[in-house]
C-alpha cells in the first residue's frame, strides 16, 4: 500500500516489522509511529469526533490528533513515540477498547 509519507533519503536504515490494525507495516529505525504509519498508510486514525480519518496536525505532542493504541490498549500519540519492532498498534478507536464519542 503506498503511503502519505514516501522515504526519499536515508534508506540505509534496518527495518523491522510492527502491526498496524493487524496488517504487517515496515518501520526503518529512528522512525516514530507516525512516520511508520504514514509511509504504509494515508492516515493515522478515526476521529472520534466522526469527522473522518486524521493524519497528524502540529508533530509536536501539542495536539490531540494523532493518537493512537496499542494492541493492549495503552493510548500512544503518534508523533512522539518510536517504532520498536514488533509492535502492535490499533488506529480505530471502535477496536482499541475505548467508548466512542456520541453523535449529538
Amino acid at each position: 500500500m503506498n503511503g502519505r509519507f514516501v522515504r526519499v533519503s536515508e534508506k540505509g536504515r534496518r527495518t523491522f516489522g510492527i502491526l498496524i490494525d493487524g496488517r504487517r507495516a515496515l518501520a526503518a529505525e529512528g522512525d516514530t509511529l507516525m512516520v511508520a504509519l504514514l509511509t504504509s498508510q494515508h492516515d493515522l486514525r478515526d476521529s472520534e469526533f466522526g469527522d473522518g480519518r486524521r493524519a497528524g496536525f502540529c508533530v509536536m505532542g501539542a495536539c490531540q490528533d494523532c493518537w493512537v493504541w496499542t494492541e493492549d490498549g495503552d493510548r500512544v500519540r503518534a508523533c512522539t513515540t518510536p517504532a520498536v519492532e514488533g509492535m502492535s498498534i490499533v488506529t480505530r478507536l471502535s477496536q482499541a477498547g475505548e467508548g466512542v464519542w456520541p453523535r449529538l
